[in-house]
């Protein structure tokens, strides 16, 4: 039996789907006539949050992750966000590259690249 090897969506494919991310982000405050406002978060411990998106008193935190299998662990730094800045707006959300809307759970939801 032959082995079949998959290779990881690597960097690259990270970077490709953060842009898309962004892109949509951009064109969705733009078409509202608002500015967008957006930034990332990092920790010196290396916790990130890729985009806050912040709009009249409000906080929305979106993660971008590469891969199609949503889970748990990939709202870690959705969560530490949360706690470290005592965040209650939302929504938070993590894009993945999969197929089914799921809830990765603490109030976090993943949400598929071709619906977001």
């Amino acid at each position: 039996m032959r082995h079949v090897r998959h290779a990881s969506p690597g960097p690259v494919a990270g970077a490709t789907v953060e842009t898309a991310v962004l892109g949509e982000l951009v064109k969705h405050h733009l078409n509202q006539g608002r500015e967008p406002r957006i930034s990332f978060w990092r920790t010196a411990i290396g916790s990130e949050v890729d985009f806050l998106i912040g709009a009249d008193k409000t906080l929305m935190a979106v993660d971008v992750k590469a891969s199609s299998t949503p889970r748990p662990a990939m709202a870690v730094g959705i969560h530490a966000l949360r706690r470290d800045l005592g965040a209650r707006h939302g929504p938070w959300i993590v894009v993945h590259t999969g197929s089914h809307a799921l809830p990765p759970g603490g109030g976090v939801t993943a949400v598929p690249l071709g619906s977001f």
